[in-house]
Order: C-alpha cells, then sequence, then structure tokens
C-alpha cells in the first residue's frame, strides 16, 4: 500500500505555539474525570494514594517516551510515524486505529459527563427524556463547528477553558491548606489495607484522569517549530497536571470522610460547598462542566488528525487526507462527529452515571494499546541508534511496565474489549491491502528529519 510523498510543510497558515500545545495537554488532560474520580477512589483507602502517585510517575515516564520521539521526528504524522518506523505500517496502523476509536469515545464519554454536571446546576432543563442525550450531542456538533474553523481557533478556545478548569481544583486546594494552617480537623482514609489489588485498582481508574498527554503530539503539520514545542509542552503539561490532580486528590481525601465523597455525584463540588455554601458548590459544578466542554475542544481536533494523518500515508482511505482551506480535516471531522453522535444516541436510554463509566473503560484500555505499543517502539529505536540516551531506555521500559500494570487492574474484561477494538480493524487494514495491490509503507520516513 505505497503513499506518496509527505509535505511536512503543508500546513495551516496559523500554527500552535508552544501556549497553545501546553493548553492543549492541559485541556485533554483535565476533563471529567478528576472530578468525578474521588468518589470512585474513597473505598479503595491509602490505595487510591498510592495509585495516585504510580500513575503520574508512570505517565511522566511515558510522556518522556512521547517527547524523545517527537524530538527525534519533529516532522512525523504522530505516533503512526512512531510506531510505523519501529514495526512497520501493520502495527502503526491498528495502533492508531484503535487510538482513533477512543478518540471519538472519548468524546462521548466527555460530553455525556458535561451533561451531568450541568443538569446537577439546573436540573430543569434535563426533565424531559432524551434532553440529556441531545444536550451531549449538541455539544459534539458545536465543537465540530469550532474545528472546522481551524486549529488556531480550537487553541484559543483550549487557553482560555483551560485556565478556567483550574480554578475548582484550585479552590480546593486553597481550602485544604486553609483548614489544615488554622488547626482545623482532617478526615481519615477508608480503613483498606494497601493490597497490590487495592493499587492496581486504584491505576485503572486514575489513568482515565491522566489520558491525553500525547496530544500535542497528534496534529499533522500543525505545530510551529515541533522539535522543540512538542517535547516541552508534553513534560510540562504531565508534570503540571499531576501535581495538580495528587493536591486536589488528596483535598478531597482529607477534608470529606470516605463515606461521604465515596457518595458523592459531584466531590468536590460538596467539598467546596461543605465550607462556602451552596453558591460555591453551585459555581465548583459549572466549572466543571466547563472543564468537560474545554477538553472536548481538544479531543474534538485530535479525532480528525488521527485518520487525516493516516490517509496521507495512504493506510487508511484517501478521502479523509483532504483538507479545507483554512488546514482543517472536514472530512475526517465530520466522520468522527458523526461517530461520537451515533454512539451517543445508540445508548440514549442508559443511564448517564452507566453510560460514563462503560465508556471511560472503553477509551482507556483502546489508549493504553498505543502507550504500550509506543514505549516498545522507543525500546527498538534506541536498539537500532535512531533514538539515543540511556535514559531513554529506562523510561521506556518503566512506561510499559506501568502499561501492563495498568491492563492488569482494569481486569480480564477490558483486556478483552482492547482486542476486540483491534479486531475491528481488519476488515479496513484488508481492503486498503486489496486496494493498493500491495503491502502499506509510509510515503517517507520522519526520521530523515531529525534534528
Amino acid at each position: 500500500m505505497a503513499g506518496g510523498p509527505i509535505d511536512a510543510t503543508i500546513s495551516p497558515k496559523r500554527k500552535l505555539g508552544f501556549w497553545m500545545c501546553l493548553a492543549l495537554v492541559i485541556g485533554n488532560m483535565i476533563g471529567s474525570g478528576i472530578f468525578l474520580l474521588p468518589a470512585s477512589l474513597a473505598p479503595l483507602g491509602p490505595n487510591a494514594m498510592i495509585g495516585w502517585a504510580v500513575t503520574i510517575a508512570g505517565a511522566l515516564c511515558l510522556a518522556g517516551v512521547f517527547a524523545a520521539l517527537a524530538r527525534a521526528m519533529p516532522h512525523a504524522g504522530g505516533p503512526y510515524d512512531y510506531v510505523r518506523t519501529a514495526f512497520g505500517p501493520a502495527t502503526g496502523f491498528f495502533v492508531m486505529w484503535s487510538y482513533w476509536i477512543s478518540a471519538w469515545v472519548t468524546n462521548a464519554t466527555i460530553a455525556i459527563a458535561a451533561v451531568s454536571y450541568l443538569s446537577s446546576v439546573a436540573p430543569g432543563l434535563f426533565e424531559t427524556p432524551g434532553s440529556a442525550p441531545l444536550a451531549a450531542i449538541g455539544f459534539v456538533l458545536l465543537f465540530s463547528a469550532i474545528a472546522c474553523h481551524g486549529a488556531r481557533v480550537t487553541g484559543i478556545v483550549q487557553v482560555v477553558t483551560s485556565v478556567l478548569k483550574l480554578l475548582p481544583l484550585i479552590a480546593a486546594m486553597v481550602l485544604a491548606l486553609y483548614v489544615i494552617g488554622s488547626g482545623g480537623e482532617t478526615a481519615a482514609f477508608a480503613p483498606v489495607p494497601v493490597s497490590t489489588g487495592g493499587i492496581a485498582s486504584a491505576l485503572a481508574l486514575t489513568l482515565w484522569a491522566m489520558l491525553g498527554f500525547e496530544s500535542a503530539t497528534v496534529p499533522d503539520g500543525k505545530v510551529h517549530d515541533p522539535q522543540r514545542n512538542i517535547p516541552r509542552a508534553t513534560l510540562w503539561g504531565t508534570f503540571l497536571v499531576g501535581l495538580v490532580y495528587l493536591a486536589a486528590s488528596s483535598a478531597v481525601f482529607l477534608l470529606l470522610p470516605a463515606e461521604r465523597a465515596a457518595a458523592a455525584a459531584a466531590p468536590f463540588a460538596d467539598l467546596v460547598g461543605a465550607f462556602w455554601g451552596e453558591g460555591a458548590a453551585t459555581a465548583v459544578a459549572l466549572f466543571a462542566a466547563i472543564s468537560c466542554l474545554g477538553a472536548l475542544n481538544g479531543w474534538v481536533m485530535i479525532q480528525a488528525e488521527i485518520p487525516f494523518a493516516l490517509a496521507r500515508r495512504g493506510v487508511f482511505p484517501a478521502w479523509f487526507g483532504r483538507e479545507s482551506k483554512r488546514g482543517v480535516p472536514v472530512r475526517a471531522q465530520l466522520a468522527g462527529c458523526a461517530l461520537t453522535v451515533a454512539l451517543i444516541a445508540a445508548n440514549y436510554t442508559e443511564g448517564l452515571a452507566r453510560l460514563f463509566a462503560f465508556m471511560a473503560l472503553l477509551a482507556t484500555v483502546a489508549t493504553l494499546v498505543l502507550y504500550l505499543v509506543a514505549s516498545l517502539a522507543a525500546l527498538r529505536l534506541r536498539a537500532t541508534g535512531l533514538l539515543r540516551g540511556n535514559a531513554l531506555v529506562l523510561l521506556a521500559a518503566t512506561g510499559a511496565a506501568y502499561a501492563l500494570l495498568t491492563f492488569y487492574g482494569a481486569g480480564r474484561e477490558a483486556t478483552l474489549w482492547g482486542a476486540v477494538l483491534l479486531a475491528t480493524g481488519i476488515p479496513v487494514y484488508l481492503i486498503m491491502r486489496l486496494a493498493n495491490r500491495s503491502s502499506p509503507a509510509a510515503a517517507a520516513d520522519p526520521a530523515a528529519s531529525r534534528g
């Protein structure tokens, strides 16, 4: 499956700089997960905080891997080129197929979470049957329209929402510092012993909140000075989000009793409301909805970039590889939007909580495939000399081990879902092979443009 040469200089007139790349990473990572996780983690007791520490460390190792790959291949079309260079186009295709599914499933999940938060602020708006899924679909359509106006417009929205979504988390941290500093009482963890199983369960939950640190590597040709800006945005974004998550989650565990946190539909709103009143709690819930919508804005762009990059490399139908005058892969955007809308519509009879939990698990497992294979790709490329540095070996090996441990924590059902997602790409791969009458091959080796 041969493709034509790829011109890395083809790109929109206005590209994403460092701050917009950083906002993309932070905005895609801070979505719905952190605002819902304390309730799920509370029953795990001290295992929860250990799980957070391990997840943040694992995410930083994986971020280091993606940063190294981006630095070595600055003009690559995202993770596909990293994996293809190491293991060939077939592996690259199936890994990115799984990642593409995870992207539009993530969008459905985030849209549902946004509606869930808004329903707690204004329940009267969603009393009519079917109004909640229709609102979620409306948000998907809105941000798809924004994405079609160009990466720069999406970047501006991302910067604004990234600042706003940090406010409730900062409020929780300030509240914890005030209570502890004034000698107030703190809550105790649930009386659960530390165990391997408990930590593994925490890993599977906390990873959902950390998904997206690779976001800056995905936009194909839309980043200014990619060799410098992508690695910096990836590492700094992951570090800052991890720091905020750890501090904000600690505030909930320290100030809310474990049984109350476990029963809370909106733990951060409950925490702030307990000290500052109902009005503050409502404001936190509103900012949580804004956080979800900001993440939706970033992930909507990512979901289109994946098939666009694959189409330009000849392993996906060429229909997805067309750009508008603004440099936007509108066709790929419309396809992802349609799949997200169809997923929400097909499950509109499910409760929001059940639907969110299922889709979050599905997206996490699909993304884990990329994290594991990217780590293995870095090890292989280090062995071939394309990547350098002994520290990279440690980062990639640790990242791969973390991905495997998280698969274990997610359970057998999650692993089977991952296999099913990969298998759904087989017909597309075979059709593309038959259409091109040869094995898929990347058109140009992005490694050739190493700095």
